[in-house]
């Protein structure tokens, strides 16, 4: 049991029952208390310190320089001074607190092991922060470029994770054990609804259009029956069928789906009111889902890093992983959104020439790109 010491400042009262990381960080520290040019060699930082006082005493030995051997185990001037530097960032550490350190540290030969210990919380507590800020991008209505915002940090979430991965060797059982929360269901709001609903009208009338939409999965829907309905209307266009409300409405008896509240005739009406693009209602749907993706890797993210016995390894790869299936709805959004390549030049013919801009002509009229209401 450590012994009692005056206690002044309210980061160094462990809990009840406090974690192994808090008699790693105090390992660590007494080790360095008795061996001040251990200091220089340990492969730590000081912001890879959990509490606050500790980190302070370890930028405070890096900073002071270290003591003679012999003079420092006749005086405390070095701890004085290592105390006097420390004092600004930790203004109620007591003097005793560094003696106690001493008697806490098993094996000052073991500080490789404690400063080992101390990255790996740390890095456990920079992933769980990394996920945690992706959930909530991905979950803030405020922001003007969700998708965006979202897509850049779990961007920096990977790139951490690749770091880290070369800091810590892998292991058999690799992947975590953690019981995962299970995967919410994407809301079906109303604008969810209707852009799916949309798609899928302008998609029958527009058949055309849909070989340029292989970026949009059934998946993606908020509506299960609207994925279903959407791999009817793809199905028809990839076999070369012909495609138009009643096909469909065909197609989708033959995969099961007017069953309950769901009528033939109401489907019928679903497929025959079209407005806008399909590739504009698709887009949508994907950066949806993209987005709610986001949300429940985060989730899961925080649940590897939350449980204690998953390892840094573990913890790497079940993250990479899960973000897998973030950077998937990315690449697919990606080409929703980039321009399609120019077509080839066909060799030995000219292009054609230019045409002048000019007014349109009276038959031909832009496609509606809102709501009716």
């Amino acid at each position: 049991m450590s012994p009692a010491f005056e206690e002044t400042d309210d980061s160094l009262i462990a809990p009840t029952s406090p974690p192994p990381l808090h008699f790693a960080e105090q390992a660590l520290l007494g080790a360095l208390v008795l061996e001040p040019a251990l200091a220089a060699e340990i492969d730590l930082e000081a912001e890879h310190f959990d509490n606050r006082t500790h980190s302070a005493l370890f930028a405070a030995m890096r900073t002071v320089p270290p003591p003679d051997p012999e003079q420092h185990r006749e005086n405390a001037d070095w701890l004085a001074a290592v105390h006097a530097e420390a004092r600004p960032q930790a203004p109620a550490l007591p003097h005793t607190y560094l003696h106690t350190l001493v008697q806490v540290c098993p094996r000052p030969e073991h500080a490789a092991a404690y400063a080992w210990m101390i990255r790996a919380d740390h890095a456990r507590r920079t992933v769980r922060a990394h996920a945690d800020r992706l959930a909530q991008t991905a979950a803030d209505t405020t922001l003007p470029h969700r998708v965006d915002a979202t897509v850049a940090q779990a961007d920096r979430l990977g790139d951490l994770l690749d770091q880290l991965a070369g800091r810590f060797a892998p292991h058999p059982g690799s992947l975590p054990r953690t019981p995962l929360p299970p995967d919410t269901v994407a809301e079906a709001g109303e604008e969810a609804v209707d852009d799916e609903q949309l798609l899928l009208a302008t998609a029958t009338q527009s058949p055309q259009a849909v070989e340029t939409l292989r970026w949009l999965a059934p998946g993606d829907f908020t509506v299960p029956q609207y994925g279903s309905l959407w791999r009817c209307v793809t199905g028809l266009v990839h076999r070369g069928g012909a495609v138009d409300p009643v096909t469909v409405l065909w197609e989708a008896q033959q995969a099961g789906l007017l069953t309950g509240a769901t009528t033939a005739q109401g489907l019928l009406d679903l497929l025959s009111d079209p407005h806008g693009e399909p590739d504009h209602w698709g887009r949508r749907i994907v950066a949806r889902a993209l987005l709610h993706r986001a949300r429940t890797t985060g989730a899961r993210i925080l649940a590897f890093a939350d449980d204690p016995a998953t390892t840094p390894y573990q913890l790497i790869t079940g993250s990479r992983r899960a973000l897998a299936d973030v950077s998937s709805l990315h690449a697919r959004w990606h080409r929703a959104t980039s321009p399609a390549p120019p077509a080839p030049a066909v060799q030995g013919r000219r292009a054609p020439p230019a045409i002048r801009a000019g007014p349109l002509p009276e038959t031909v009229r832009k496609p509606r790109t809102g709501i009716a209401r």
